[in-house]
């Protein structure tokens, strides 16, 4: 029976539900817009990450090497253009 409960599921999902209850502490608090948005973006990273590992079975392949190579490398190019869009926007003329 152990082998067909699927625990990282399950943490997956209890973890998606705790993540989403911190994200709602936004709406309860009243926090101001930049305490809102940096709550919300690290709530979401953790969670798309946490889906990442635990739903989409990264760890089952034989060249998990190269995946976590194309994930490391996605989230490279994501950072560099979140980041570098707000430079622009703020910082840039």
């Amino acid at each position: 029976m152990k082998e067909l409960f699927p625990l990282p599921h399950v943490i997956g999902f209890v973890s998606s539900l705790l993540l989403s209850f911190i994200a709602l502490v936004v709406i309860y608090f009243h926090l101001s817009f930049t305490q809102g948005m940096i709550i919300l973006g690290v709530t979401a990273a953790i969670q798309a990450s946490l889906q990442l590992f635990l739903f989409m079975h990264v760890k089952e392949n034989e060249s998990s090497k190269s995946v976590y190579t194309n994930i490391g490398y996605a989230l490279f190019v994501g950072l560099v253009t979140i980041f570098g869009t707000l430079f622009a926007m703020i910082w840039g003329y």
